[in-house]
């Protein structure tokens, strides 16, 4: 019996707004959209149906205390590029002491950081993207 992670959590104050700017910086859909949880998961179909960890936005009163302790890392073709689609979403670039790195270190609307990371180089890139492409779900 294989162990999936179903779900990665995150707490949120207003859960749809947090989840409409993850559906569309990660390009996945909203398929439960209702207080107090809002789920942002892969298109069915693609290759990361059902192998990708959903993104649950729970409501919660709390706001948000410090860095988190858990991020994504995003990794995309360019860099700058990206950032500044984020940054549109309504993404700004933060400060956590990671100094001068080659990412960038960003925060969604509710202020939870992600990385946005520099490509791979070609040769690593590549190898991905053979991997990627041969992936046939049973």
């Amino acid at each position: 019996m294989g162990l999936r992670i179903g779900a990665l959590i995150v707490d949120c104050r207003e859960p749809g707004r947090v989840a409409r700017f993850w559906a569309e910086a990660l390009g996945w859909v909203i398929s439960h959209a209702e207080d107090p949880e809002w789920v942002v998961e892969p298109a069915e179909g693609s290759r990361e149906d059902c192998v990708v960890a959903d993104l649950l936005f729970i409501k919660s009163s709390s706001a948000k205390v410090g860095k988190n302790r858990l991020h994504l890392d995003l990794r995309p073709d360019d860099q700058a590029v990206e950032i500044a689609r984020l940054e549109a979403l309504g993404a700004t670039r933060v400060d956590v002491g990671q100094g001068d790195q080659p990412w960038v270190v960003m925060a969604d609307p509710e202020g939870n950081e992600f990385c946005v990371q520099d490509a791979h180089p070609p040769a690593v890139r590549a190898e991905w993207l053979r991997r990627y492409e041969a992936y046939r779900p049973r």
